[in-house]
């Protein structure tokens, strides 16, 4: 027999967009606000959440309701992206286990409340970010691998410093990411006040795995931040040395400068 429609799991498809660096969430006041902290709010059928460090969670939209919140953004962000997207399905039916995960299932909950959305948006954006970020470290490890190779088969530092600060300064970045504005590793700000929801998000960040891709990251980062340091260190070494080199021959030559000078005056 088939499933009454009254009693039949919802499901609706939800994104998280890593649209932009930042979205400015400013006086962006709505009447429809679920949330603050992230801001939440309806669209259409579907919900929106939005996160400060450039991450939009769409929930249960058509294609052009998301473009239209999308176009609206525009103004609110800085430092446009490549966009990069995590997506999830949330199975909705009230007489099932909450925060369930089955491989390669959907996200099951007993209803889509405006807290289990903030949850469940917070570990999709947390996602995002983190694929950002691996993008972003690998991309440094394909610039330091030719310059560790050339330092193995030459025994020679690589030249051009600021190539090795702009990749000190990339790592700096990513670091400051994950650590200070996504918080990869910090519970979102609703399980204070809602601790029953705390298994939901653990199961969520273990599908996800949150807490391993940070602190892969965070050991990614600490060897470029080794390796850049000390490709750093041999750069300022040659220098020094050929500077000490430089300095040397110019004394000896004002020294041969001055022996002329008084063998052609005894003359």
């Amino acid at each position: 027999m088939a499933q009454p429609e009254a009693t039949r799991p919802k499901r609706l498809a939800a994104r998280a967009l890593l649209v932009s660096d930042r979205i400015d969430l400013m006086g962006l006041e709505r009447a429809d606000v679920l949330a603050t902290n992230p801001l939440a709010f309806r669209a259409g059928e579907g919900f929106v959440v939005l996160f400060r460090y450039g991450v939009a969670v769409l929930v249960g939209l058509t294609p052009l309701e998301e473009d239209e919140v999308l176009r609206n953004l525009q103004p609110r962000i800085s430092g446009p992206l490549d966009k990069v997207e995590e997506t999830a399905e949330i199975e909705i039916a009230p007489d099932q286990e909450d925060g369930k995960i089955p491989p390669g299932g959907p996200i099951q909950v007993r209803d889509l409340s405006p807290d289990r959305l903030v949850v469940i948006a917070d570990a999709l954006a947390k996602s995002a970010a983190l694929s950002r970020d691996e993008q972003e470290v690998s991309a440094v490890f394909d610039v330091i691998e030719p310059h560790a190779r050339r330092l193995a088969e030459r025994g020679r530092a690589p030249r051009g410093l600021r190539t090795i600060l702009k990749l000190i300064g990339n790592a700096l970045i990513v670091r400051h990411r994950v650590s200070g504005r996504v918080a990869v590793e910090e519970k979102p700000d609703v399980l204070w006040d809602r601790p029953d929801l705390e298994r939901l998000y653990a199961r969520l960040e273990d599908e996800y795995e949150l807490r391993e891709r940070a602190g892969d990251l965070h050991r990614k980062l600490t060897v470029i931040g080794q390796t850049a340091t000390a490709l750093s260190d041999l750069i300022h070494t040659e220098r020094s040395l050929r500077l000490e080199v430089i300095i040397v021959a110019l004394i000896l030559f004002e020294v041969l400068v001055t022996i002329y000078q008084l063998v052609s005056g005894a003359h």
